[in-house]
């Protein structure tokens, strides 16, 4: 992919101005072009995946996604690819939208498409091709969707048919039913989970967020926009913390392969105006993840999406995942919406907060805790509330980062090293499943899970500050002589994880840059409920101090532990009971 020279003067942080993001969504929409159908109802692209939804839905998919790009770009030349595409899909290539079926999410992109760009591509079709088209988005209005995100797409399908007056009073039912639906899983604080549940990761900026925003911007409904407005400003005070100072995002959650799709809720802030970030942040945090997958092979030599986080990589896809999905990417492009003398293009890039400060920050609704490191800006995700045993990994571990993914696990109850990261196996069983949020603040998150189905019980309690980790965990209900083991970070080559025991494990620390290997401390419980804890470190830094010497642990009963940090500051924290408590040490308390 070519792109123009860098422009240190106007983004000193990334080099990237609007012209590279143009440059960026021209590339990708010439490369897909050899792979469209003779007719340009369906874009098949080269390579054996299929999803579970078929070949013909893939090539919908290939269509609609890449459609959203072309709208976003506003290129006239390719809307009219597209228009001819469409006037072929609606007369018997594409199939139907029936209840839970792919064709409703791709008529989302469709319908969002034709919305934003009506004088270009919609109001110059034939009146036969409209009345088809219409009458294909109609399903959308009343196909039931999966109690999820997918509860927007009849949303946006809808808000594009009330506003060309076809069937405007059934559009307007599908609008009401989806977003009362989702009011069902606003939890506060901007975030919402995805469906019942503890659900949380990206899909609350690209999809919760961005529909209902976009919907209710494109309306000109106030009222919808005061609420939903509001919602989008508290989550990106904590989305803008998601990001590692080289722009990655934090490796967690499901379809993954969406990659730059994670810049969509920057932009709709700075679209709308509902956003806490300078104009200059706001551009850094998005033209970083762009820039990042870039220089990373997220393109193949064909100019193609790979199926993949940098590379092609079947790690990261669902069932769900087809060759077109990571074209969903193209969401990271709404900023292209945005006029060039919009401020967000024309001042100076601002750093990002993983690069202003060491920072430590719970956030209420998912009960995690992020910790950032400005020397080498690497961002932690401790996860001590969110919950998708469908996805595991990258919902059960518990803790992922910016630098970091998911180990495969190899046998966990074995002494290889080849385990689950960040997690805790009792008798050879590393799930976690039914966590319960036992709460976050200043400085650590909490949680309880459960581990198989032998009424065994991990308390988990994570402290931080800088880079350094002190892992508490409280088994309770295994039986005497159990083996647990307590993992670490699988790091990559450049960064340096650690894992060093404390109480109640033995093992050998992981080594720096380890070839993505977890490091594993081995420990047995004893008569009742047994503790153990360790300190960990992630860290990039050349030459860290000592982990021993930035924190002292001593433990203090079956349950308890006293956390002395170098700079002397004490935290008492005890984990039994029903919840966990962490503060000062008690008044005249030896120290």
């Amino acid at each position: 992919m070519h792109l123009p020279p860098p422009d240190p003067a106007l983004s000193p942080r990334t080099g990237y101005t609007r012209a590279h993001w143009e440059a960026a969504a021209d590339a990708l929409l010439a490369a897909v072009e050899p792979y469209a159908t003779e007719d340009r109802a369906l874009y098949h692209f080269p390579g054996d995946r299929e999803s579970w939804s078929g070949r013909l839905s893939d090539g919908l998919e290939g269509y609609a996604r890449t459609l959203l790009l072309a709208a976003f770009r506003r290129d006239e030349t390719a809307l009219q690819r597209y228009a001819d595409g469409l006037a072929a899909g609606v007369f018997g290539v594409w199939p139907r939208i029936e209840d839970r079926s792919q064709p409703l999410v791709e008529a989302a992109s469709i319908a969002l498409a034709l919305r934003l760009t009506r004088p270009l591509l919609w109001d110059r079709l034939d009146d036969s091709v409209r009345h088809r088209a219409a009458a294909w988005l109609g399903d959308a209005l009343t196909a039931e969707p999966w109690p999820c995100n997918w509860e927007l797409f009849p949303v946006t399908v809808g808000g594009f048919l009330q506003e060309i007056g076809y069937r405007p009073e059934a559009a307007g039912r599908a609008i009401d039913r989806g977003l009362e639906r989702i009011e069902n899983w606003y939890v506060g604080g901007g975030w919402y989970t995805d469906g019942d549940g503890r659900k949380y990761d990206y899909y609350n900026g690209w999809a919760m967020h961005l529909y209902p925003v976009l919907h209710a911007h494109l309306a000109g409904d106030s009222r919808l926009m005061t609420a939903y407005g509001s919602r989008l400003r508290a989550h990106l005070a904590d989305y803008a913390r998601l990001f590692g100072g080289d722009g990655a995002p934090l490796h967690q959650g499901r379809s993954l392969t969406y990659r730059f799709a994670t810049a969509a809720p920057l932009w709709l802030g700075a679209l709308t105006g509902h956003t806490p970030l300078p104009p200059g942040e706001t551009r850094r945090l998005a033209s970083g993840a762009l820039k990042y997958f870039l220089e990373r092979h997220a393109v193949d030599q064909r100019g193609l999406l790979t199926l993949g986080w940098h590379g092609p990589d079947p790690a990261v896809l669902q069932g769900y995942s087809g060759p077109a999905s990571p074209y969903w990417a193209s969401k990271g492009f709404l900023g292209l919406l945005l006029p060039p003398e919009h401020e967000v293009w024309t001042a100076p890039e601002e750093p990002g907060p993983a690069e202003r400060e060491d920072a430590v920050t719970p956030v209420a609704a998912p009960n995690w805790l992020l910790q950032s490191t400005r020397a080498d800006g690497l961002v932690r995700l401790h996860n001590h509330g969110s919950e998708d045993v469908r996805y595991d990994p990258y919902y059960t571990r518990l803790a992922y980062s910016t630098a970091t993914a998911p180990s495969p696990s190899a046998s966990p109850a074995s002494s290889s090293s080849a385990a689950y990261d960040n997690s805790v196996t009792v008798g050879g069983d590393p799930s976690r499943t039914g966590i319960e949020p036992l709460g976050a603040g200043d400085g650590w998150a909490a949680s309880r899970h459960t581990v198989g189905g032998a009424g065994v019980r991990v308390t988990s309690v994570l402290l931080a500050r800088g880079a350094t980790e002190v892992r508490a965990h409280l088994v309770t209900g295994a039986e005497p002589g159990t083996p647990v083991r307590v993992t670490g970070w699988a790091a990559p080559e450049g960064v340096r994880a650690e894992l060093v025991p404390v109480s109640g494990l033995d093992g050998f620390p992981g080594s720096p840059g380890s070839s993505g290997s977890p490091a594993s401390l081995t420990g047995t419980t004893g008569e009742g409920a047994t503790l153990f804890v360790a300190l960990a470190r992630l860290t990039a830094e050349p030459r860290p101090a000592p982990l021993e010497d930035t924190v002292s642990v001593r433990v203090e009963g079956p349950d308890g532990i006293r956390v002395r940090w170098s700079g002397g500051t004490e935290v008492r924290v005890s984990l039994s009971g029903d919840a966990v408590r962490v503060g000062p040490p008690a008044a005249g308390a030896d120290g």
